[in-house]
């Protein structure tokens, strides 16, 4: 497992050629993506909740800001300011930041990479990662989790949403973007023990109509 790192690294490049092509499918797909999940939340009360839970818990620590990674076009972090938080969004598609900005032009986003956050050490006293690590190949997550806890306060909360693997390893999938990956629970709360997390939650829920596969969501707070 990779360690934090002590040092923010630089945003603007895209080192492995995942992120080059994962950045690409979004552009490609932003304006469509935008339309279709703007009021996704509307009919996910279970989702709702664990948003909910999360904010609560980042509120009552009080930690600092909270950021939104992997933002999209902004839909979820309008959500989380509207539970209180002081929040901002980073994504890694240019074109889905200039949708989210022009969507909410009160609020901050910035295009950069979760692997190479903009940000001091200990700067953020939240993070939700909502369905954005689902592209990254299994091997190359670890250092992700590194990265988010180095920008965490102690105590901070995290909240991460994916697609669960119910019955074997990870598993890829076709995912309407681009190649996806599911993950059994308990390997997902293992890595972030690791990289020194400690679980306050989890909540799983089955596929509604027109989705394939169950939904895992993992609430941690930061050692």
């Amino acid at each position: 497992m990779t360690e934090p790192s002590t040092s923010p690294q630089p945003s603007s490049s895209l080192p492995a050629s995942y992120l080059r092509t994962t950045s690409d499918a979004y552009d490609a797909v932003a304006v469509l993506y935008s339309d279709l999940f703007r009021d996704s939340l509307d009919s996910l009360p279970l989702d709702r909740a664990v948003l909910a839970a999360f904010a609560e818990l980042a509120r009552a620590t009080d930690a600092g800001p909270v950021a939104e990674l992997g933002c999209g076009p902004g839909h979820l972090t309008a959500h989380l300011r509207g539970l209180g938080l002081d929040v901002h969004g980073v994504d890694l598609s240019p074109v889905m930041i200039g949708l989210a900005r022009e969507a909410y032009p009160d609020l901050r986003f910035e295009a950069g990479s979760m692997t190479a956050l903009d940000l001091a050490d200990g700067t953020l006293g939240g993070i939700v990662s909502w369905y954005s690590v689902i592209h990254v190949p299994p091997r190359e997550l670890p250092p992700y989790f590194s990265e988010f806890r180095r920008v965490l306060r102690p105590g901070a909360a995290f909240l991460l949403g994916f697609f669960e693997a119910e019955d074997g390893p990870v598993a890829a999938f076709d995912h309407k973007v681009t190649t996806a990956y599911r993950w059994p629970i308990d390997d997902l709360a293992a890595l972030a023990r690791q990289a020194g997390f400690v679980e306050v939650g989890r909540m799983l829920r089955e596929p509604l109509d027109g989705e394939r596969y169950r939904r895992g969501h993992l609430l941690m707070r930061a050692r």
